[in-house]
């Protein structure tokens, strides 16, 4: 794979309101757990109490329940409260306890991070610890972070350190390729049918089949978002 990044065209950031269980109250990615799912508006004073009160909780671990959902619920409250109030300091300070501003950055960050992303934390396939290091990456470079910790097996640590070699200005493709992680490969299983067609026009063209691929992707999401932009 060249050393590019998505097209800045990309969604890198949250779409969906601040604080509204977008993911978390999605039966499909969190299961059973969809029916935890709390709303923080950080307009209502009331809800941004309750945002305060579960930033407390979560910052000093009372819960006792670490798993996915509970963290991006805590991620929720943080990103809530902090809209709430104005800044990460009044924050931490109205959470009280041992909530820092650092706590309430880093799991803001994890809230305000696209969709396709969070909901693989939801699912359980990347780790909150390494989504906050994801988070930390700006732009279209958070994806492919993200997408080669799902594709490559990454642990907290190898997250983290890519995130800040691409911080200090190292291009993600070349960070990874530097640690013998390659962008770009993904296995896929195809029908018979679909998969014998796909070989045998690039056999005609004189193309590979990740080429072929990858320009009717191309070609059905541009036409996909024509018929978006034509919808009243």
């Amino acid at each position: 794979m060249s050393d590019e990044t998505p097209a800045p065209g990309l969604p890198t950031d949250r779409e969906s309101p601040v604080g509204q269980p977008v993911i978390r109250g999605d039966p499909e990615a969190t299961g059973e757990h969809a029916d935890r799912a709390v709303k923080f508006d950080p307009d209502d004073p009331q809800s941004v109490q309750e945002a305060a009160e579960t930033v407390r909780s979560f910052a000093e671990n009372t819960v006792g329940d670490e798993d996915s959902v509970y963290m991006l619920r805590g991620a929720a409250a943080c990103a809530a409260l902090v809209r709430g109030v104005g800044s990460y300091k009044a924050a931490a300070e109205r959470a009280g306890g041992e909530t820092t501003v650092s706590f309430v950055r880093k799991w803001s960050r994890v809230h305000d991070l696209p969709r396709s992303i969070r909901r693989h934390v939801a699912k359980g396939e990347i780790a909150p610890t390494a989504a906050k290091h994801i988070a930390r990456v700006g732009g279209p470079a958070r994806f492919l972070l993200a997408f080669a910790a799902l594709d490559h097996d990454l642990t907290v640590r190898e997250v983290r350190s890519l995130a800040s070699d691409i911080n200090e200005g190292v291009s993600p493709v070349t960070a990874l390729a530097r640690d013998g992680y390659r962008l770009g490969e993904i296995s896929v299983t195809l029908p018979t049918d679909a998969y014998c067609e796909l070989r045998r026009r690039a056999s005609l063209e004189d193309e590979s089949p990740g080429e072929l691929i990858a320009a009717a992707l191309a070609e059905h999401y541009d036409a996909v978002g024509a018929s978006d932009r034509r919808q009243p």
